[in-house]
């Protein structure tokens, strides 16, 4: 039997929620929000918008006053740990390239 068979299906995918806890963590990493973004030393780290059931976010490849971007659609709360995963990895790629 799966786990959604047992009643044990994991909750729907809130973007709200997820957004509230995107920005906490954003906080925790010392980025300024600014709009529907984050900053780090006034250059552009993150942009976001709400889609419908899901969250589309823009991720800075580097460091920059005008960024490449990768994009990434959230629809779940796996997607939402890994794109905080994959901020942290790259704050810490750009501080030692500083």
């Amino acid at each position: 039997m799966s786990g959604a068979e047992l009643g044990l299906a994991p909750p729907g995918f809130k973007p709200e929620d997820a957004l509230v806890r995107l920005k906490r963590a954003l906080q925790d990493m010392q980025l300024a929000e600014r709009g529907d973004g984050a900053d780090k030393r006034g250059k552009r780290v993150l942009e976001w918008a709400v889609d419908g059931q899901a969250i589309t976010v823009k991720l800075a490849r580097r460091l920059m006053q005008t960024p490449e971007w990768d994009r990434q659609v959230l629809r779940s709360e796996a997607d939402l740990r890994k794109l905080i995963d994959e901020l942290k990895k790259r704050l810490s790629r750009w501080e030692r390239e500083n």
